[in-house]
């Protein structure tokens, strides 16, 4: 790591006229987005919060092995901290080669929406494994969620209610109630989720995907034993 900020560049394109990427900015941007604080990235990626905060406001120019540790914390490749920034209002038009595909514990999630400043929706093409549920525990957020099945069969479960989404059938509904999702299946599920938090958008991915920890600004319900079944 060396001291003063570095004029990164994309490619092989000349220093001069270039695009510089400000990689702090972009560090700080993809963090934030991902629901971590400074203190949680740095327990997790085994780097010191004082490095972390000087690469972010430019103090140093972070090495190699410094961009690939966090890089593998936030589930990124190292290339994301070299993309420009985007401008508020742009069009973000995401080819299929170019989309971010994480893996987490039910399954891969692949970001619908990157590229996008100040985001108000959270759109998401989900592959759940046989098998795999959101948990015991219902989730709950801010705002509204619609989910759309592409393949295989995708249960909802809203407080005593399970809405049963074959493809073609869509959900919408207040996530402020609590809910679960489930496979229960014996092949993969995929689905389109959209997530529209109100407010300060408090990661709802973060809840329903386990990929980071994040703080409930709405009190969980109890959740209700009963569940009706929705079957078709």
């Amino acid at each position: 790591m060396s001291r003063g900020p570095r004029r990164w560049r994309r490619g092989n394109a000349p220093l001069d006229g270039a695009q510089e990427v400000n990689v702090g900015r972009c560090m700080r941007s993809l963090r934030l987005h991902q629901g971590y604080s400074l203190r949680a990235l740095a327990d997790r990626s085994g780097l010191a919060v004082n490095t972390l905060s000087l690469i972010e406001n430019g103090k140093v120019s972070p090495s190699v092995g410094t961009l690939q540790r966090v890089a593998l914390t936030l589930g990124v490749p190292v290339t994301a901290f070299f993309q420009p920034e985007p401008m508020p209002g742009e069009i973000a038009h995401l080819s299929a080669a170019r989309r971010h595909r994480l893996a987490f514990a039910h399954g891969l999630l692949e970001d619908l929406g990157m590229g996008m400043a100040a985001r108000t929706i959270e759109p998401f093409l989900v592959t759940l494994d046989p098998g795999a549920d959101s948990g015991p525990a219902p989730i709950v957020h801010t705002g509204q969620e619609f989910a759309f099945c592409l393949e295989g069969i995708l249960d909802y479960s809203i407080e005593d209610q399970v809405y049963r989404l074959h493809p073609g059938d869509s959900l919408l509904f207040e996530a402020s109630l609590p809910h679960r999702w489930a496979n229960a299946r014996a092949e993969p599920t995929k689905a389109i989720l959209v997530l529209c938090p109100l407010g300060a958008p408090g990661r709802p991915a973060m809840r329903h995907f386990g990929l980071a920890p994040a703080s409930e600004d709405i009190p969980t319900r109890s959740w209700e034993s009963g569940i009706r079944s929705q079957q078709r």
